[in-house]
């Protein structure tokens, strides 16, 4: 899996519209930025793990847990 396929966006917002008691339109958009679909299982995956490590032990587990935010992605794309 690429870094390119990233799942999309976690929580895609794209805008928010209401009509008044008139029937006109009042609305904003609202930026659909932020972490990515990967982003938000890596930080998922890395919950599990204690952050009390050494730097270098820290690294590994982002590693890792980017590697299983990966798998699921290719779970989410194979169901």
């Amino acid at each position: 899996m690429s870094k390119q396929d990233n799942g999309g966006r976690a929580f895609p917002v794209d805008s928010v519209v209401e009509r008044d008691e008139k029937g006109h339109l009042h609305g904003f958009e609202i930026s659909s930025g932020g972490m990515t679909l990967r982003d938000y299982f890596a930080a998922k995956a890395m919950a599990s793990v204690s952050l009390a490590l050494e730097p270098s032990e820290q690294s590994l587990i982002a590693s890792a847990a980017y590697a299983q935010a990966d798998a699921m992605l290719r779970a989410r794309e194979a169901s």
